[in-house]
């Protein structure tokens, strides 16, 4: 925390202003508390805040008004009663950092400051922290496309600071690789990096895990367990497929996001969490918000900073340099005198990648081992790749009837798992999910034709 750093507070409770501002000036910094919009104009002709806590209502003016250009001057943080969140949510969007709602929890308050405050001396040290944290992760995220450039850019920018990170894109374009980057970009690198797949456990499993359990929290809790909120403590907790997150554990992780508290199952007392989230999901989270089945509190303070990766289609020339990193990588060290051919990587670079890095990686692996002790890789290497050509006419499936959504997701899966010869982890990456859940279809599959039999 930067010492003496000015904090305007704008709210016409006299009270609750007042309170705020000793909470602040107890913390280090240096609050200015004012009561009308006004009075605020005046004090940005006098100062230079680096952060101020915004009303939604004051007597002479709206808050969202007043953001635009408040916003020019500082980051801005909104203050709003419970019924008003949508309006609240809607200044997030248009500018504010974050958003608070009243009554003002006080250590809410201080976490929300300071993580407002890191983001905002992370802006004034952009191009240094550019130079030194770029070189840092250059290593790890292959490619020299402009979206690998940029994507690069933007873990330099928000890898430093402790602003909760939600990364977007397709099944296999390498999420978690950039979850670990945006770790090693930040002060908590020395500090543990734990990760959790949402899809991957039982709701009540999960959140065991995730938070911990007491002794008789159920059965077979015969001890006391630590979650990973605790074991990443001064780290990163990276949430993987967050999407498949059921209702009552996003309402528990945004108490988590919003409060930094938590509790372990089965316990009565509030736990601090000083850990980094940063989730990653392949499915549109506003599009789930829209049919009720994500959170939107929750989407916006995850999406507090997306990073988008491209799939693999869209940046081929990324393919040769990815195809030479995995061939000379140390899990293929045996195959270090191996090059591609040119027509190879021209083969490489034609298919569409469906499974994005992770199928590339697998094809990679599966050519040094057929080439043997041939030197060259060359296109009659890439076997998968030669059977699996595009298709120009789309699919086409046969119904005599119109079929229930059941039916048509058995045919499509059936289809696949014959064109793919039985590879699930490569149906799973082609159909866009888990291969646990991928397991699960196929199981209500074989039972359904078992009990057509």
């Amino acid at each position: 925390m930067t010492a003496r750093q000015t904090i305007l507070v704008i709210d016409d409770d006299v009270t609750l202003n007042r309170l705020m501002c000793m909470q602040l000036k107890g913390a280090g910094y240096h609050a200015v508390g004012v009561h009308r919009w006004s009075e605020a104009r005046d004090q940005l002709a006098k100062i230079e805040p680096a952060l101020a806590l915004l009303d939604m209502k004051l007597p002479d003016a709206h808050g969202l008004d007043c953001l635009v250009e408040l916003a020019e001057n500082c980051s801005v943080m909104v203050l709003t009663a419970y019924g008003s969140i949508d309006q609240a949510v809607q200044a997030v969007k248009v500018g504010a950092f974050d958003y608070l709602t009243k009554p003002i929890n006080p250590d809410a308050l201080e976490i929300s400051v300071k993580r407002a405050l890191a983001a905002n001396s992370l802006k004034r040290e952009y191009e240094y922290l550019k130079r030194r944290l770029e070189t840092g992760v250059a290593s790890t995220i292959v490619g020299q496309s402009s979206a690998m450039a940029a994507l690069r850019r933007m873990i330099g920018v928000v890898g430093p600071s402790d602003t909760t990170v939600l990364v977007l894109g397709e099944s296999g374009v390498g999420k978690e690789l950039v979850a670990r980057a945006v770790h090693q970009a930040s002060p908590r690198a020395s500090g543990n990096y734990v990760a959790i797949d949402c899809s991957t456990l039982q709701a009540n499993l999960f959140e065991s895990e995730l938070f911990g359990h007491e002794r008789g929290a159920f059965t077979g809790a015969d001890r006391r367990k630590e979650g990973l909120i605790e074991v990443g403590a001064g780290g990163t907790v990276f949430l993987d497929e967050i999407g498949e997150m059921s209702l009552p554990l996003q309402a528990k992780l945004l108490r988590v996001l919003e409060t930094g508290q938590f509790r372990r199952v089965g316990g009565t007392r509030d736990l601090t969490g000083d850990v980094r989230f940063v989730a990653a999901t392949n499915r549109n989270l506003e599009a789930m918000c829209q049919k009720g089945t994500f959170r939107e509190d929750l989407y916006y303070r995850l999406a507090a900073f997306e990073l988008k990766v491209a799939p693999l289609r869209e940046r081929a020339e990324d393919i040769p340099a990815l195809a030479e990193h995995f061939l000379q990588s140390r899990d293929f060290a045996r195959n270090a005198r191996k090059h591609w051919t040119p027509a190879a990587l021209e083969t490489l670079m034609r298919y569409d990648w469906p499974g994005n890095v992770r199928e590339l990686r697998n094809i990679v692996e599966r050519a040094a081992l057929v080439s043997g002790g041939e030197a060259e890789i060359r296109p009659g290497h890439l076997g998968p790749l030669n059977r699996k050509a595009r298709s120009t006419s789309g699919y086409s499936f046969n119904f005599d009837k119109p079929p229930t959504m059941d039916e048509f997701r058995e045919v499509y899966l059936a289809r696949l798992l014959q064109e793919q010869q039985g590879n699930r982890a490569q149906v799973a990456e082609i159909m866009g999910v888990s291969e646990r859940s991928l397991y699960r279809m196929i199981s209500t599959l074989r039972e359904r034709e078992g009990s057509d039999a």
